[in-house]
């Protein structure tokens, strides 16, 4: 149950944000220049950051929801998986791997990042801003898991919920959404399947 009145129906995010949308709306802009905007990182890519810092996080509903959406632009659930339980065993690329060392390093604080990380990182092909981004992506999933976890919101169990949300956020970004929509996708799904 949260801790504060939030809207009952809106898991994770989406119930503070509904609760307080004068602050949301930067938020949603941020996170959505960082994981859809133009850059050499693909959207699933990036995702992929948002997904493993909120693993380290251990906040169930921002590794679910950026899982999904991640699995979503990727077309590979496993690998997601892959990347939440050992990312130096996944398949994704080295350049990938040295970033996502730098995310991890982020979620346990700033200064744990160090500058041979961070020239691991260009060896292996990043870009200045890719590291940024990197550094700018963690930090920002730390602070929205903490907020997820902080209110204890409602995180759903039901894995269709996180692929449904995930599906229509990859598909339609961050920014002025409905974010009752996918709820009422499924609700109507499991009605029609019932009839």
């Amino acid at each position: 149950m949260p801790h504060i009145g939030l809207p009952p129906d809106l898991p994770g995010i989406r119930g503070p944000m509904a609760f307080r949308p004068e602050t949301a709306k930067p938020l949603n802009e941020l996170v959505d220049v960082l994981l859809r905007g133009p850059h050499t990182l693909t959207p699933g890519e990036r995702e992929l950051i948002a997904t493993y810092v909120s693993s380290q996080n251990d906040c169930q509903y921002c590794q679910s929801i950026h899982g999904a959406i991640a699995a979503h632009h990727l077309k590979n659930e496993a690998l997601v998986l892959n990347v939440k339980h050992d990312f130096q065993a996944a398949s994704i690329s080295a350049k990938l791997k040295a970033l996502l060392v730098i995310a991890g390093k982020t979620v346990r604080g700033g200064k744990h990042v160090t500058a041979a990380d961070v020239a691991r990182a260009r060896e292996r092909g990043a870009t200045d801003l890719e590291i940024h981004d990197t550094v700018l992506i963690a930090a920002v999933f730390c602070m929205c898991n903490r907020y997820v976890d902080g209110l204890a919101t409602w995180q759903p169990r039901d894995p269709e919920i996180y692929l449904e949300i995930g599906k229509q956020t990859a598909q339609l970004g961050y920014v002025g959404r409905d974010y009752k929509k996918p709820l009422e996708a499924i609700a109507a799904k499991h009605s029609n399947s019932k009839s």
